[in-house]
């Protein structure tokens, strides 16, 4: 039992005692403390030794053989995994949580590394001057105020700030219905806290965000992948399964979905919103990006054809402003206020006081409308490079879409080629891409890979490109066979 010592379950947090020691186990397992087809200690044994019921240990076991990190034999007990790594990819833990990391802008890379994962903009494009201009005024005006603890909700101000901001969207709004939150991340966990009780189904885009399949998973939910098509989510799919596990949520993208950049048909909006009004389920709208539209067409949110107050819609500006400032915020059906408003005071209190304040003053001044078409022409030009730079050097095998906005474009390479030798390969040639299998809960997608702008100079973006076509090239012309191993990876820090 001395392998357990540092597991410490702590009472007093939101997060189920059974999560607390799956996280834990895991990150033994990732630590290498556990080695392959090693049995963990009986279930009545650590249940003792932690002082807890045997159903928190049974739990976090069953967790551990969802992820793929541990198995069962009838009668023996829980075994780890011969190969200690995630069902969804061949990656090792710590090469998967630095692109996550990098796709958030957390950690950096070498300067010379042209980096395709993140989806961050560049710092040259943040608007400090205007919000140095701006925060000066609010301190001038509010004083130590600022520097206060906030309404749980948000300032007032902003929240009525937000109502005007979504008129322009066709989404009609109570002050009392806005929850300002610290990003979409915060919205999802908020949401994830407030609803999802452990066995819960959620279902979510095939493939999806990661942050979103963890949030969901931290809470015990049994995730459902429904395939996302280039017009939107597979609807015969949707209503097929939907009867089946009666999910709670439905977590979507419809505009410049995350990793596909496909969106929604006005049709399947429509649609999705029936279906979720027939089986009395809540639909969570992370809308990504749909101001970065480069075709002059505008597509509307689901929320703003919501008439039954099914769709939670959640709104992060952090890929358009400066995602350091970490702001956001949430339009809740009232029946769910008090859950979601006690939910967000377990996460942090309040959201900051004085980037609100500054940001209330954005949206009032229309400087935010400004920003945004400043943000769109910069982002537009990087785009046409980059969506030109492929046709010229990706060869004919692999597919893609053009998404017409948003940051990134979603590869599919031939049958039987590896989306993580692809990335290998590339990293060697110092580019970084990201590979698909990361975008899914379970062990699909390992033929696609995500490629963004967002990161990347427009004098490098068609040099990136072009060496990403050579190293695919190269790759096709060997006619590997699925499975190929990549050799040893080496972050670009």
């Amino acid at each position: 039992m001395e392998k357990i010592v540092t597991i410490h379950l702590d009472r007093g947090l939101d997060t189920p005692l059974y999560t607390q020691l799956f996280w834990q186990l895991k990150s033994l397992i990732k630590e290498g403390v556990f080695q392959p087809d090693e049995k963990l200690p009986p279930i009545r044994m650590l249940a003792s030794e932690l002082g807890v019921n045997s159903i928190t240990v049974v739990n976090a076991y069953k967790q551990l053989e969802k992820e793929g990190l541990a198995y069962s034999k009838v009668g023996s007990g829980t075994y780890i995994s011969p190969v200690n790594r995630d069902e969804r990819s061949t990656f090792a833990y710590e090469e998967a949580d630095d692109l996550r990391m990098m796709e958030r802008g957390q950690i950096s890379v070498k300067g010379d590394t042209i980096n395709f994962a993140s989806a961050t903009p560049t710092p040259d494009l943040f608007p400090v001057e205007n919000f140095k201009t701006l925060v000066n005024r609010v301190l001038d005006r509010d004083k130590g105020d600022v520097f206060g603890y906030q309404q749980i909700q948000g300032f007032q101000p902003l929240r009525q700030s937000i109502c005007m901001y979504l008129e322009k969207y066709s989404i009609t709004s109570s002050v009392d219905s806005i929850q300002v939150i610290s990003g979409a991340q915060q919205g999802i966990d908020i949401v994830s806290k407030a609803l999802i009780e452990f066995g819960d189904c959620i279902f979510i885009e095939s493939p999806t965000y990661r942050g979103a399949i963890e949030a969901f998973k931290s809470r015990g939910a049994r995730i459902v992948e429904i395939p996302i098509e280039e017009d939107g989510i597979n609807l015969g799919e949707l209503e097929q399964k939907i009867s089946l596990y009666n999910p709670k949520l439905v977590y979507v993208m419809p505009n410049f979905q995350n990793p596909t950049g496909y969106s929604y048909s006005d049709e399947k909006k429509q649609r999705i919103l029936q279906i979720a009004r027939a089986h009395n389920t809540y639909i969570v709208e992370d809308d990504f990006l749909s101001e970065l539209s480069y075709t002059g067409s505008t597509s509307l949110p689901l929320k703003a054809l919501d008439h039954s107050e099914n769709v939670i819609y959640i709104k992060s500006f952090s890929k358009i402003f400066m995602p350091g400032l970490r702001l956001g915020f949430m339009v809740v059906p009232g029946r769910l206020w008090n859950r979601v408003l006690s939910a967000k005071h377990t996460s942090d209190i309040s959201t900051s006081g004085l980037i609100q304040r500054t940001f209330d003053l954005y949206l009032r001044e229309d400087v935010w409308v400004e920003h945004i078409e400043y943000m769109k022409e910069k982002y537009r030009k990087r785009y046409e490079l980059f969506m030109g730079a492929l046709r010229d050097s990706f060869p004919g095998e692999v597919n893609y879409k053009d998404p017409g906005g948003g940051l990134h474009v979603w590869f599919q390479l031939p049958q039987g080629y590896s989306d993580e030798e692809v990335y290998a390969r590339c990293l060697k040639k110092g580019v970084l891409i990201t590979p698909g299998s990361l975008f899914y809960s379970g062990s699909s997608g390992r033929s696609h890979f995500r490629m963004s702008f967002a990161s990347v100079h427009s004098d490098r973006i068609v040099k990136g490109v072009k060496m990403v076509g050579s190293v695919l090239e190269e790759y096709l012309k060997e006619g590997a066979a699925a499975g190929s191993q990549t050799e040893g990876y080496s972050p670009f820090m």
